[in-house]
């Protein structure tokens, strides 16, 4: 008998028509229940859908358990969506949802984009969502691990994107100005006011409108916000 004849079924959860591999050491409780009622990253896939086009070419900074890399690759039949994330935990789990979704245009890194290449210390807790380049006060000393950094510019050379999708936990406020922003048609940043402050926000829209970018209405809610060239 096949090894494949006689390999477990491998059980999913879904949401919004994509499968998610169910590990219960990477998906647990309100992950698991926001992934099955259609609200995990409701505001992020809703800009998506308005903001992203077919055949766009999409980098991702933040790639969580590859929700977003999956939602714009499947629904928006991106050419591609080059996602960079520092958890190591994360890398086997998001390559497994791109292939249960049957995707060849979706492919992960496991790095971050910086201003000139390097390392950097990654704090990985057991929420692996609130893991960060950021000690908290007061905390119990989280798993350190030393994660390669890339030179932003090298990279968007490379790949040449039109559409940025961003999602990393407050270090946008020292990324996003520091990235070649002028080929992007589009963005969409989650920023984190609650640590980047308010001249840390402004920082970030500056950085856009330097680029030639528009705060975008109908692809923003909340702390999710979208910018395009034109609208």
């Amino acid at each position: 008998m096949s090894d494949q004849a006689t390999a477990p079924k491998e059980n999913f959860i879904f949401s919004r028509g994509m499968k998610f591999p169910d590990d219960p050491a990477i998906l647990r409780g309100r992950l698991r229940k926001m992934l099955r009622q259609n609200n995990y990253e409701a505001k992020e896939s809703e800009a998506a859908l308005r903001v992203v086009r077919e055949g766009d070419r999409v980098i991702e900074l933040g790639a969580g358990v590859g929700y977003m890399s999956t939602l714009v690759a499947s629904k928006r039949k991106v050419a591609s969506v080059h996602s960079f994330e520092a958890n190591p935990a994360l890398i086997p789990y998001i390559r497994r949802v791109h292939r249960a979704n049957g995707l060849d245009n979706a492919e992960v890194t496991h790095a971050i984009l910086g201003a000139e290449a390097g390392q950097v210390d990654f704090h990985v807790r057991d929420d692996i969502l609130s893991s960060s380049m950021t000690r908290f006060e007061g905390e119990e000393p989280p798993q350190t691990h030393q994660i390669d950094v890339l030179d932003a510019d090298a990279v968007f050379d490379d790949l040449k994107p039109n559409v940025l999708i961003c999602d990393i936990e407050g270090a946008e406020v020292d990324l996003i100005p520091a990235l070649n922003l002028s080929n992007l048609r589009a963005a969409i940043i989650e920023l984190h006011p609650q640590w980047i402050g308010p001249e840390g926000v402004n920082k970030v829209f500056s950085a856009f409108m330097s680029a030639g970018l528009a705060y975008y209405h109908r692809g923003s809610q909340n702390k999710v916000v979208s910018f395009r060239r034109d609208w």
